[in-house]
This record gives structure tokens, sequence and C-alpha cells, in this order.
């Protein structure tokens, strides 16, 4: 079964454009394991404590989506963001990572690695070969 690591902005596509992003997931490479990494989710609940009401609101459903996943607990050295900890695991495990940050994209696609994103605000492509 594939492996695909989501990224926070990734989880944030359901509140932001009504996608079902582990259904379209699973018509896109079929029977997958969507996983979350610890880092993700830390990161996540930062962002619910924030000032805004709307943001509030996507990071619990964003926190819902990946308590639906897989969560594997990842070292985070303190010099690492939590894009440097998806990559390092996206190249130790091979597999693809889904997000929507053009930054971690560009680092995934100079490593070799596929990447699924959103496109044209209404369907998940994946770049690369899984």
């Amino acid at each position: 079964m594939n492996r695909i690591i989501l990224d926070s902005n990734f989880l944030f596509i359901p509140s932001q454009f009504r996608i079902d992003i582990l259904a379209e997931l699973e018509d896109l490479l079929g029977k997958s394991e969507p996983i979350v990494l610890s880092s993700t989710v830390q990161e996540l609940e930062k962002l619910s404590k924030g000032k805004s009401e709307k943001t509030r609101r996507q990071v619990l459903l964003a926190l819902k989506i990946a308590e639906r996943c897989t969560i594997i607990a990842v070292e985070k050295d303190y010099t690492e963001t939590t894009d440097d900890v998806i990559l390092r695991k996206a190249k130790e495990w091979a597999c693809p990572v889904a997000t929507n940050d053009r930054g971690l994209r560009r680092r995934l696609r100079e490593a070799s690695l596929p990447v699924i994103y959103l496109r044209k605000r209404k369907r998940l492509e994946l770049e690369g070969y899984v």
C-alpha cells in the first residue's frame, strides 16, 4: 500500500474548496495510506490558537481530517522546519507528498519525489511517478 504524507496546507483544502481530499487521493492512487506527521499536527495545534475565528474553524476541520489518517510520531530537531521533516521522511520512505506549498513542492521536485497538489481549485494532480 502506498504511503502519502499530507502537509498542513493540504489539510485545509476541504474547508477552502469543498473537496474530499481522502476520497480524491484514493481515486488518484488507489488504496493508499494517508500519513500526517506529528510535527504537522503540532503546527496545526499552534495555528488553532490564532486570533481569527475563520482560521480556527479551518484548523479544527484540518485536525479532524488528520485524525482519519495515520499519525506518525517523528523527531523534529530545533533547527528543522516542519517542511524539512516532511522532506526527510518522504526521502526515507520514497513516498509522495500532498502539498500546495510552492517552496516545498520545488524542494520535493529537486529531490525527484512525487508531489500531489490541487489544480485549478477543483481536482488533485500527481506530479512525478509513484
